[in-house]
């Protein structure tokens, strides 16, 4: 990774790295955000097509991009305890 993608800066008082606050806004292709979420690009564009995939943004007629907090909050949204936590119900932190 290069220090221009990286999500952390350094401090200059300290020289200690802290979090770069637009990180998570940065916008992957769709090949980046299969690969980040382990899916293939043919997961994302069905999804994209039937619904239930994580948000995305039209770039244009033909380009779509995908913000990683948009792709860390969708996978968040499907954490389970168990297979029976069906309905919903967030796994215990």
């Amino acid at each position: 990774m290069s220090k221009a993608s990286s999500s952390k800066t350094s401090n200059p008082s300290t020289g200690a790295a802290t979090p770069d606050p637009l990180a998570d806004e940065r916008m992957l292709s769709e090949s980046e955000a299969a690969a980040f979420l382990g899916f293939g690009d043919r997961a994302l564009q069905n999804w994209r097509l039937r619904g239930g995939g994580p948000l995305f943004v039209k770039v244009s007629a033909r380009a779509v991009r995908y913000r990683l907090c948009d792709l860390r909050r969708w996978a968040a949204d499907r954490l389970r305890a168990s297979t029976s936590d069906a309905d919903g119900n967030l796994a215990a932190r």
